[in-house]
C-alpha cells in the first residue's frame, strides 16, 4: 500500500467505558496532552451527547490540544450530531465520528428499524455531519455479524453522503483473524466507491483476538486501526495500541506500513492512564507489563548477556523505557533535576518542576538510591492532580498486636486547619475515618490497592483506592515511603476529585439548550 496506519486513540471514549474508570475534566486533557505526543494521528476526546461533563472534556480538549484530528462521537441523529461539532469545532481539524447498528439482532431488537430505515438514518447522519465539516467517519456498529451484503450497500451510500471514513467494527469480539481479514477485503472489492475513503477497523477483545484481528485487518487493506491505551474498553477493552504499534514496528518486514507513533512515549502513556484511570497494567501484560524486557530462566540470561537479540525482539529503549536503574541521589541540584527531567521526556514548567523536586528531596532524605521509578512516580502524583479541597498536613497512625488502632489527622481546607482522630481496625482504617470525620462527608471505600514502585525495604509504596459518594465513584492515588501516608493521600485525593466533580461547570452549552 505504501501508505502509513493511521492511529485512531479511543482510550478518551471507549477506554473510559472500561467499568470502574471515571476520568475528570483535567485528567482527560492531561491524557490528551500525552496522546499528543504521542503522536497518535485521531483522538476520539469523548462522546458529548453523554453527559455535560463529556461535552465539556471534548470541548476542552478540542481548544487546547493541537497536532492530531479531534473527533467527537455521535449517534445517527441530528441532536448527537449538533452537539458533537459544539464541542469539536475549536479544533484545529475536527471530525465528527458517527455510527449506527447494522446488525440484523442489532436492528431487530434494539434499534426496531427496517434495512432501508437504517440506511436512510445513515445517509442524513453523514450528510448532517459534512455540513459542519470536511472530515466524517461512519461505523457500522456491530459490522462482524452483520449480512456482507447489506455492509457494501450502507458504505456505499455513506461515502456518497461525504464519509472520509468508513469504520468497521467488531463490536462484541465475535470475529476471528481470517474471517475478519476476508471481510475487510470483501468490502474493498464490492464498495464501488471505496477508493474514495480511508477503512477503518474497531476491535473488540472478548476472545483475545482484538489485536490479531486488527492486524488482520491491515493485511488486507485496513489503513486505520482504532486503539486504546493499555487494551482499555467495554467488557474485555480494545485493541491494544501498544501492542498494534510495536506489532507494525517491530515486523515492518511483514506489514511493510509504518506508523507516526513516537514509540519512546508508549511506556510514559501507559504509565499515566494506569495512574489515572487505576487500572494497573498486569507484570505479564505485552510491551508495557513489567516483565516484558526481564529475564528469570538461566538459559535466557546467558543468551541475552551474550547478544540482546536471542531473546529480545524489542530493545526496551524503543518504548521509552530506561536501562538506567541509579539515576539522582540527595546530593543532585535543581538544574540536574530539571536535565534529567528532560532526559526522561517530560516538558514541565518551572512551577511544576518545583513542586516535583521538592518531593524529590524530601524522598531523597528517605531513600538512598532514586530511580527513574520513583521520579516517575513523583511527577504522576505531584503534576497530574485535581485541585485539592484538602490537603494532608499532619498524620500519626498507631498500631500493634493486643492494641486498638487509631490516627489523628490534620487536613488544612483552603487555608482552615482541621483535625480529628478516630480509631479503627487497622491504622489505614483508622487513618480513613478521621479523614472521613475532618472531610464531613459520606464516603465509601470501594476499592484499595496496594504495590511497591520500585524494590528495596525503603520502595515507594503506591496506593489506589476507589471511593464512593452519591453512587459515583472516583479514584484516588498516593505514593510515600510510608505505605499508612500513602493510604491517606490516595483516599483524599478522590475525595477532592468527588467534590471537583460535583462543581457546575461555568461554561454553558449556549448553542444546543
Amino acid at each position: 500500500m505504501g501508505k502509513h496506519i493511521q492511529i485512531f486513540d479511543t482510550t478518551l471514549r471507549d477506554g473510559e467505558q472500561t467499568p470502574g474508570v471515571s476520568l475528570n475534566l483535567q485528567e482527560k486533557y492531561e491524557i490528551a496532552k500525552q496522546l499528543a505526543k504521542l503522536n497518535v494521528d485521531i483522538i476520539e476526546a469523548g462522546f458529548p451527547i453523554a453527559s455535560r461533563g463529556d461535552f465539556e472534556a471534548v470541548k476542552n480538549i478540542a481548544k487546547n490540544v493541537s497536532g492530531p484530528v479531534i473527533a467527537g462521537l455521535a449517534r445517527a441523529n441530528k441532536q448527537d450530531i449538533e452537539i458533537a461539532w459544539e464541542a469539536v469545532k475549536y479544533a484545529e481539524r475536527p471530525r465528527i465520528h458517527t455510527f449506527i447498528a447494522t446488525s440484523d439482532i442489532h436492528m431487530k431488537y434494539k434499534l426496531k428499524m427496517t434495512r432501508d430505515q437504517v440506511i436512510e438514518a445513515a445517509v442524513n447522519a453523514v450528510k448532517l455531519a459534512k455540513r459542519f465539516t470536511p472530515d466524517v467517519e461512519f461505523s457500522a456498529e456491530d459490522a462482524s455479524r452483520s449480512d456482507p451484503e447489506f455492509l457494501y450497500r450502507i458504505f456505499e451510500e455513506a461515502i456518497k453522503a461525504g464519509a472520509t471514513v468508513i469504520n468497521v467494527p467488531d463490536t462484541v469480539g465475535y470475529a476471528v483473524p481470517w474471517e475478519f481479514g476476508r471481510l475487510i477485503h470483501k468490502i474493498r472489492e464490492n464498495v464501488p466507491s471505496i477508493y474514495k475513503a480511508i477503512i477503518s477497523v474497531h476491535c473488540h477483545d472478548d476472545l483475545g483476538l482484538a489485536v490479531a484481528n486488527s492486524l488482520a485487518a491491515v493485511e488486507n487493506g485496513a489503513q486505520q486501526i482504532e486503539v486504546a491505551v493499555n487494551g482499555l474498553g467495554e467488557r474485555a477493552g480494545n485493541a491494544a495500541l501498544e501492542e498494534i504499534v510495536m506489532a507494525l514496528n517491530t515486523r515492518s518486514d511483514f506489514f511493510m506500513n509504518p506508523t507516526r507513533i513516537e514509540t519512546t512515549q508508549i511506556y510514559r502513556t501507559s504509565r499515566l492512564v494506569s495512574a489515572l484511570t487505576g487500572i494497573q497494567v498486569p507484570p505479564n501484560k505485552a510491551i508495557v507489563g513489567a516483565n516484558a524486557f526481564a529475564h528469570e530462566s538461566g538459559i535466557h540470561q546467558h543468551g541475552v548477556l551474550e547478544e540482546k537479540s536471542t531473546y529480545e525482539i524489542m530493545k526496551p529503549e524503543t518504548i521509552g523505557v530506561s536501562t538506567n536503574k541509579l539515576v539522582m541521589g540527595k546530593h543532585s541540584g535543581r538544574h540536574a533535576f530539571k536535565e534529567k527531567l528532560k532526559e526522561m521526556g517530560y516538558n514541565l514548567s518551572d512551577e511544576e518542576i518545583n513542586k516535583v523536586f521538592q518531593k524529590f528531596k524530601d524522598l531523597a532524605d528517605k531513600k538512598k538510591e532514586i530511580s527513574e521509578k520513583d521520579i516517575e512516580a513523583l511527577v504522576e502524583e505531584e503534576v497530574i492532580i485535581t485541585p485539592e479541597t484538602f490537603k494532608l498536613e499532619y498524620l500519626q497512625a498507631t498500631s500493634g498486636s493486643g492494641v486498638v488502632a487509631s490516627a489523628v489527622v490534620k487536613l488544612n481546607k483552603m487555608g482552615v486547619t482541621i483535625e480529628e482522630a478516630a480509631c479503627g481496625d487497622g491504622p489505614v482504617d483508622a487513618t480513613y475515618r478521621a479523614i472521613e470525620r475532618a472531610c464531613g462527608g459520606d464516603f465509601k471505600l470501594v476499592d484499595y490497592t496496594i504495590k511497591a514502585v520500585t524494590g528495596g525495604k525503603d520502595a515507594l509504596g503506591e496506593v489506589i483506592v476507589r471511593v464512593e459518594k452519591n453512587n459515583k465513584i472516583q479514584i484516588g492515588r498516593g505514593v510515600s515511603t510510608d505505605i499508612i501516608e500513602a493510604s491517606a493521600k490516595a483516599y483524599l485525593s478522590a475525595i477532592n476529585k468527588i467534590i471537583y466533580d460535583d462543581n457546575p461547570y461555568k461554561e454553558r452549552i449556549d448553542a444546543v439548550q
